[in-house]
């Protein structure tokens, strides 16, 4: 098998969920052999966002021939990872390239993980939410758009309320009685707006 690891590798962040890694070549006489490729092993250490480690699967990319550098795809946002670089003989492979620990940047939340309508009133509904399941980063603020849906199905004027992050319910007042409301509800990062989840509810006719 190969006597030496790559020396100097670089790691560059491309963004939330790609990076590109960089090593220089072993010298052809210690592959003691056909040079197929190298090897990058990387691992999720931890979610930025949550403290929990859990089971760490390792994967592991191959690149064919003398290449010097590859693509990681598919990484988390807002988490720290480590990888290292090994090169592969047609025998195996050689001793790994010292860890390198890197870092990726925040992304765009999951869609909330549920929203939940109760206690209609005349002019008033309760919503209940949980946070993402993948927050991919500090949650800043949830926004919630809703607008009634008359009986032919037209949508009337849509209003929108900005909701803190640390909050998981809200009273809505001042509505129509027996009316249709449409709900679309979302999470923000730094970054942005994640996907959103709807929902429909109605107030009640008469008390």
């Amino acid at each position: 098998v190969p006597m030496v690891a790559p020396g100097n590798v670089q790691v560059h962040v491309i963004n939330s969920t790609l990076a590109k890694v960089y090593w220089d070549p072993v010298p052809l006489k210690t592959v003691r052999g056909h040079l197929q490729g190298y090897k990058v092993y990387y691992w999720k250490v931890q979610s930025l966002s949550r403290r929990s480690r859990r089971h760490v699967e390792k994967k592991i990319l191959t690149f064919r021939g003398n290449k010097t550098f590859g693509m990681l795809p598919g990484l988390e946002p807002y988490s720290s990872y480590k990888l290292n670089v090994r090169v592969v003989n047609g025998k195996g492979e050689g001793p790994a390239s010292p860890d390198k620990v890197f870092k990726t940047p925040e992304g765009v939340p999951s869609s909330p993980s549920f929203l939940k309508i109760t206690n209609p009133t005349l002019d008033s509904l309760t919503l209940e939410w949980g946070s993402p399941t993948h927050p991919n980063g500090v949650l800043t603020s949830y926004t919630l758009k809703f607008q009634p849906i008359n009986n032919t199905h037209e949508l009337g004027p849509l209003v929108e309320i900005r909701i803190p992050a640390n909050e998981s319910s809200l009273i809505l007042k001042n509505l129509n009685y027996s009316t249709r409301y449409k709900f679309y509800f979302n999470a923000q990062t730094s970054v942005g707006s994640g996907s959103q989840i709807t929902e429909e509810a109605v107030t009640i006719m008469d008390e």
